[in-house]
């Protein structure tokens, strides 16, 4: 019987490379974590540091320096990230050299509440702490922050960062009621009655109009309030 020496060169090379691979895999694991790398992506403003990062790891699960890599749960260790109230997203991975590293993602405000209690309202619309670390520049919003104001300003907001003109210029809104929204613009003295938010485009596509012909015939300072809660048109009261 002829031996084939080629299948048998190939059983031997099969056998090597998958000893090669337990040997380095088991190396691998018992290696340890010489260092830890955070990063916040999209370039955010911090509201979490990374000092405040490690802290809340060195909380959780003591120094992770030197820790062998194969008692790392890394799933247990984003879960912990994401618990703070200023983090969106986490991704834990081990790098190459040996790291625990993590992928930041933060929430981001949209208004800023003031009221018995302050708070962000973020781009998901939720309650979102202030942070000692950063002040976000967004609009103040004031006045009757129900449950049901909260989401309607959600909507305004959102609305409002779609248009470059209206997200320069909005520094404030006011609720004055249910339905009864009032903004404030950063270099006008007057306010404008939004009401409620149905017709948010047609509303602000109007104010626009107003605003061009008022600023170009230099009148917009004789308006104490700007109206666009009837249909189609804009009502000023002068001062």
């Amino acid at each position: 019987m002829r031996i084939n020496y080629n299948y048998i060169k190939l059983l031997a090379l099969v056998v090597v490379i998958t000893g090669l691979y337990a040997f380095s895999n088991q190396r691998s694991a018992k290696r340890s974590i010489n260092g830890i790398a955070i990063d916040f992506v999209e370039n955010q403003n911090l509201f979490i540091t990374e000092g405040a990062v490690n802290k809340l790891l060195i909380q959780k699960f003591g120094s992770l320096e030197n820790v062998p890599k194969e008692k790392l749960v890394l799933n247990t260790i984003e879960k912990a990230i994401e618990a703070n109230k200023m983090v969106k997203s986490a991704q834990v991975y081990l790098t190459v050299n040996g790291k625990l590293a993590s992928k930041i993602i933060q929430r981001t405000p949209i208004g800023r509440i003031e009221g018995d209690s302050k708070f962000y309202l973020d781009e998901d619309g939720k309650r979102m702490p202030l942070s000692t670390s950063y002040s976000a520049r967004v609009p103040i919003i004031t006045g009757r922050t129900t449950e049901k104001g909260l989401a309607d300003v959600y909507k305004i907001l959102n609305y409002v960062n779609t248009d470059e003109f209206l997200k320069k210029n909005i520094i404030g809104l006011h609720i004055e009621n249910e339905d009864e929204y009032q903004l404030r613009f950063r270099t006008e003295e007057f306010v404008v009655d939004l009401g409620d938010v149905e017709r948010l485009e047609e509303k602000f596509s109007n104010f626009k109009a107003f605003y061009a012909k008022a600023n170009k015939d230099k009148t917009l300072q004789n308006y104490d309030v700007v109206s666009l809660e009837f249909d189609n048109q804009v009502v000023c009261t002068k001062i």
